[in-house]
C-alpha cells in the first residue's frame, strides 16, 4: 500500500504546485511525476531489502539478486525516462509489461506470506491479492492515461493544440 500513498500524495502535491506556478492543472505532468516518484520509492526497496524480495521468487528462478538489482535499476531508468518526450511511448508500453510480468512474483509471494522487508514468512499472505491486484490494475491503468494516451496524442497532432483541451 505504500507506493500507492506515495503515488496519490506525489500527484495531487505535484497537481496544485503545477496550478500555483504555471496558473493551471496539468494532470498528465502530475500523473508522470507521481509515477516517476513512485518508481524510485519502489526501486530503492530492491536495494534496501534484496534478501527479502529475492524470496519473492520461485525457487526455479536462478540468479535472484541479480535479478532484484536489475529490476530496481529498471525502475529507476523507467522513472527518469518518464521525463524525455521522445521516450516517453516506449517506456509507458515498457512499464505496463514490467507491471504485468512482476504480478506472478507478488502472487507468489502472497502464497509463501512473504515479508520481504524482514526477509521472513510472517507476511499478509493470500488476503494481500485482495489489494494488489487491483493496485496492480491501477498502475497500468496510470501509465496508459499519464503516459501512454497523452504522448500518442501529441504525436499523431504533431502540436500542442490537443493537449491544451486536456490541460485545466
Amino acid at each position: 500500500m505504500k507506493p500507492l500513498y506515495v503515488l496519490i500524495i506525489a500527484f495531487f502535491v505535484t497537481l496544485f504546485a503545477r496550478k500555483k506556478s504555471a496558473g493551471q492543472f496539468d494532470f498528465h505532468h502530475a500523473g508522470r511525476v507521481s509515477m516517476s516518484i513512485m518508481l524510485v520509492f519502489t526501486a530503492v526497496g530492491h536495494f534496501a531489502f534484496p534478501a527479502g524480495m529475492a524470496m519473492m521468487l520461485p525457487e526455479v528462478i536462478p540468479f535472484k539478486s541479480e535479478i532484484i538489482f536489475l529490476t530496481g535499476l529498471l525502475e529507476l531508468a523507467a522513472a527518469f525516462t518518464l521525463f524525455i518526450p521522445s521516450k516517453r511511448i516506449a517506456v509507458g508500453w515498457l512499464l505496463i509489461a514490467f507491471f504485468i510480468m512482476v504480478l506472478p512474483a507478488n502472487i507468489y509471494a502472497a502464497l509463501r506470506q512473504v515479508d520481504y522487508q524482514s526477509a521472513s514468512f510472517n507476511g499478509p499472505g493470500i488476503n494481500y491479492l485482495w489489494v494488489r491486484i487491483p493496485l496492480q490494475i491501477l498502475f497500468i491503468a496510470w501509465v496508459y492515461f499519464f503516459v501512454v494516451y497523452p504522448a500518442r496524442i501529441l504525436k499523431v497532432n504533431g502540436s500542442e493544440r490537443r493537449r491544451k483541451k486536456i490541460v485545466i
